[in-house]
C-alpha cells in the first residue's frame, strides 16, 4: 500500500470499526466515529489500551477478544504471545514484512550473507518473520533458534555466518561460549554484522561488540504483532523512528500526546487488517524528541526508553505476565506463594524465584515433610512450560520474609 500515513490510518480505521466488534466498542464508548479521525493528530480521542487490557479482552472473549477484522480462511498462522495473548499473520499483510526487512536493510544485511536468526520458532511470532525479512534482503537464514549454543557456533564457524539475528545477551553468550573452546572469535569467525532486540543492549556491552568483536551493531526496538518501531546504529540510548507503524508517546493519564522533551508510555497503532490494534499501550515508558514539533515526520523523530509500566516484565526477550506465574504455581501442590526476581549481575538476565510452602518452611498442609529437590523439579518445569523462561535459581523462605501482598513479579536490573 503506497499511500501516506494519514491514508493509510483512515482505511485502517475505517475497517477496524466496522469489522473487529472490539474496536468499536472502545470507540463507541469515546463518541468517536471512523470520520472524525482524519489525522495522526486526532489519534488521541480514541483511548489508549493497555497490553494487560488486551490480554483480558482475549480472556473473556476468546481467542481474540473482538479484534478479529477478516475471515478466519484468511488466517495464515496464529501465534501464542507471552501473557498469553493470541496474535495472527495473514494474507494481505505482506507490507509488514517489508517494514521489517527495513530494519535489516539498516543492519547492513544483503544478498551473500549468511544469518543465523536465534530468535525462538516454537509458538511466537518472532523467529518465522524475522526470517521472511531477513531473506526478503536477499541474505540467507540459519535456522538457529534457541539453545544448542556448542552446534550453533559449529554452524557459524564451518558455514562462515556473516549475520546474527536475536537478542544482545545471547550473542554474548555465544561469543563467550566460542572462547571457552578455545576460539579468537575475531580472526577465527566471519560474524561482522548483529541485528540485536528483544532486550536493553547497554551501551558497555555495545562498546565491547564494537571495538573488541568487530561488529556492526543494529539495535533494534521492536513488539510482537507491530513489529521493528526504532533503531539505534551508533550506541547510545536514543532510538530513531521507522516511518510506520504510528508511535505515539502518551501521557500515562489523559493518554494525550506528550509535548517534545515529555516522558511518557509508547503507543503503537498498526496498520494491521486482519488483527487491528488502535492505540495500543506497549507498557514501555520513553521520553519524546522531536526535532521540529507539527512539521517533522516520523523517522525523523527519535526515543528514549526509560522503564516499564504495567506488570509484565521482559525476561531474556520475553515478557514474563503474573498470571503464568499464577497458573505455574497453581500446577505445583504445596506451594502458598512466590515471587520472580529478575537481576542482570553481568549480561544475562537472571530469574530468581522466591518460594514459600504452604504450612511454614519445609513442611506441607499434611504435616509431611516437603521433598525440595522434587518440588524444585516440578516448579522449574511449570514455570518453563507457562512462562517459556527458564528459571536460574529457586530460594525457600519463610512466610514473615515474603509478605501475602508481595510483588508477584519484581525487576531488580539497571541499564548502564
Amino acid at each position: 500500500m503506497d499511500s501516506s500515513p494519514e491514508e493509510r490510518l483512515r482505511h485502517i480505521i475505517h475497517h477496524a470499526y466496522q469489522h473487529a466488534p472490539a474496536v468499536r466498542a472502545i470507540m463507541d464508548g469515546a463518541h468517536v466515529s471512523p470520520g472524525d479521525i482524519q489525522s495522526i493528530a486526532d489519534l488521541d480521542r480514541i483511548p489508549v489500551t493497555s497490553r494487560d487490557k488486551l490480554i483480558e479482552l482475549q480472556r473473556a472473549n476468546p481467542p481474540f477478544g473482538g479484534f478479529l477484522a477478516v475471515p478466519r480462511d484468511r488466517l495464515k498462522h496464529i501465534y501464542l504471545s507471552p501473557g498469553p495473548l493470541y496474535e495472527v499473520w495473514a494474507g494481505g499483510t505482506e507490507f509488514m514484512i517489508d517494514q521489517m526487512r527495513k530494519s535489516f536493510d539498516v543492519a547492513g544485511f544483503s544478498k551473500g550473507d549468511l544469518v543465523i536468526n536465534t530468535l525462538g520458532y516454537h509458538l511466537g511470532p518472532a523467529g518465522f518473520q524475522m526470517d521472511e525479512a531477513i531473506r526478503a534482503t536477499g541474505a540467507t537464514v540459519i535456522l538457529g533458534g534457541v539453545g544448542n549454543q556448542d552446534l550453533q557456533i559449529r554452524m557459524m564457524l564451518e558455514l562462515g555466518v556473516t549475520g546474527y539475528c536475536g537478542t544482545p545477551s545471547y550473542l554474548m553468550a555465544l561469543i563467550q561460549k566460542a572462547e571457552a573452546m578455545g576460539f579468537d572469535f575475531r580472526q577465527s569467525f566471519a560474524l561482522r554484522k548483529a541485528w540485536v532486540g528483544a532486550e536493553p543492549l547497554p551501551s558497555g556491552l555495545h562498546q565491547t561488540f564494537v571495538e573488541k568483536y568487530g561488529l556492526k551493531v543494529t539495535n533494534i526496538y521492536a513488539m510482537s504483532g507491530v513489529g521493528p518501531v526504532a533503531y539505534n546504529t551508533e550506541g547510545g540510548r536514543e532510538m530513531h523512528l521507522f516511518d510506520m507503524p504510528i508511535i505515539q508517546v502518551a501521557h500515562l493519564e489523559t493518554g494525550r500526546t506528550v509535548a517534545p522533551g515529555e516522558t511518557g508510555q509508547v503507543v503503537v497503532t498498526n496498520f494491521h487488517e486482519a488483527l487491528p490494534w488502535i492505540r495500543i499501550g506497549t507498557g514501555d515508558l520513553a521520553l519524546n524528541l522531536d526535532p521540529a514539533p507539527g512539521q517533522s515526520r516520523q523517522e525523523e523523530r527519535s526515543i528514549i526508553l526509560v522503564g516499564r509500566v504495567g506488570e509484565a516484565v521482559k525476561v531474556r526477550g520475553l515478557f514474563v505476565h503474573p498470571n503464568q506465574l499464577r497458573l505455574a504455581i497453581s500446577q505445583v501442590p504445596g506451594i502458598a506463594r512466590v515471587q520472580g526476581i529478575v537481576t542482570r549481575p553481568e549480561t544475562r538476565d537472571e530469574l530468581t524465584v522466591r518460594v514459600v510452602l504452604t504450612n511454614g518452611e519445609g513442611e506441607s498442609t499434611t504435616g509431611q515433610t516437603v521433598d525440595r529437590e522434587q518440588l524444585i523439579g516440578c516448579l522449574s518445569e511449570a514455570i518453563r512450560s507457562n512462562c517459556r523462561v527458564k528459571v536460574d535459581r529457586i530460594e525457600f523462605v519463610s512466610s514473615e520474609d515474603l509478605a501475602e501482598d508481595a510483588r508477584l513479579l519484581v525487576d531488580k536490573r539497571t541499564w548502564g
